[in-house]
């Protein structure tokens, strides 16, 4: 709740962006550390298509 004195101060403004802050913050996003986890997930997923390709290979589907 906003003080007399700040509503006085403002002219008797009541216009609730005068008293309440309603920006976010932007959240920082560190490229290196994407960049870094999509490499990670790129290997994951070439070995686990690896796997699956043994495993067709084993029932005798080739692809």
């Amino acid at each position: 709740m906003a003080p007399l004195e700040e509503i006085k101060a403002n002219e008797f403004n009541l216009n609730i962006p005068r008293y309440v802050d309603t920006f976010e913050e932007e959240q920082v996003i560190d490229l290196a550390e994407v960049s870094k986890l999509l490499e990670q997930d790129k290997q994951e997923i070439a070995e686990l298509e690896a796997k699956i390709n043994e495993q067709l290979k084993i029932l005798g589907i080739h692809v």
